[in-house]
C-alpha cells in the first residue's frame, strides 16, 4: 500500500467518524465497537 492510498484510507475513516459524531452522536461507532468486542470474545472462546 502506497502512502497516498494510506492517507486516503485514513481520511475516509476520519470523515466517516466525524459524520457519525455530527449526525448520530457516535451511536453507530459505539454499536460497531461493541459488536467488535463481542466478536473478539467469541473468537477467544474458540481459541
Amino acid at each position: 500500500m502506497t502512502n497516498a492510498v494510506t492517507v486516503a484510507f485514513v481520511g475516509m475513516i476520519l470523515t466517516a467518524l466525524l459524520a457519525d459524531y455530527i449526525f448520530n452522536d457516535m451511536t453507530a461507532s459505539l454499536f460497531l465497537a461493541r459488536k467488535f468486542i463481542d466478536l473478539s470474545e467469541y473468537i477467544a472462546f474458540w481459541r
